[in-house]
């Protein structure tokens, strides 16, 4: 049977609100964009941001069969990334029956900072890539590199 532990000076974790709008991008694709997202600061490892699953586009994302177990958070599941025909394997995890101490994170989902970049959008981030509009654009000999985007408005025709 796993341990639970509690968090304390010898092991601080830390939950709080990010202080601004938080997106994660993957081979240039904004999969997750929230103004809701929970940071995690635990003892000595980097912060990690646990997006509220309504805001992470699950449409990219399949479950595995990986599960790991954290003594202070519970047990882990995790998921891939399918995008574009690009893999990247376990590159994200949710707890959904965390421990107590920790059910504020519970149905979130949370990112590996490598394939998955995690920011703190500004002004000027879109959230589409230049390399993204460019291969919906004409290629030079009057048709586009990849399939148009659906229209966003009806034909007044």
């Amino acid at each position: 049977m796993e341990t639970m532990k509690v968090a304390g000076p010898d092991h601080p974790i830390h939950l709080e609100a990010a202080a601004r709008r938080v997106r994660a991008r993957y081979k240039g694709h904004v999969i997750a964009d929230s103004d809701g997202v929970l940071m995690l600061r635990e003892a000595g490892y980097h912060p990690v941001a646990y997006f509220p699953r309504q805001d992470v586009s699950m449409e990219y994302l399949s479950r595995t069969d990986r599960r790991t177990h954290c003594p202070y958070k519970g047990h882990a599941s995790y998921f891939s990334i399918m995008m574009d025909g690009e893999l990247a394997e376990n590159a994200a995890w949710t707890y959904e029956t965390p421990y107590p101490a920790m059910e504020l994170i519970g149905e979130r989902i949370a990112f590996f900072p490598h394939p998955v970049e995690v920011y703190e959008p500004d002004e000027r981030d879109t959230g589409v890539s230049t390399d993204a509009v460019v291969l919906h654009t004409d290629a030079g000999d009057g048709a586009s590199q990849r399939e148009h985007w659906p229209p966003n408005v009806e034909d007044p025709g």
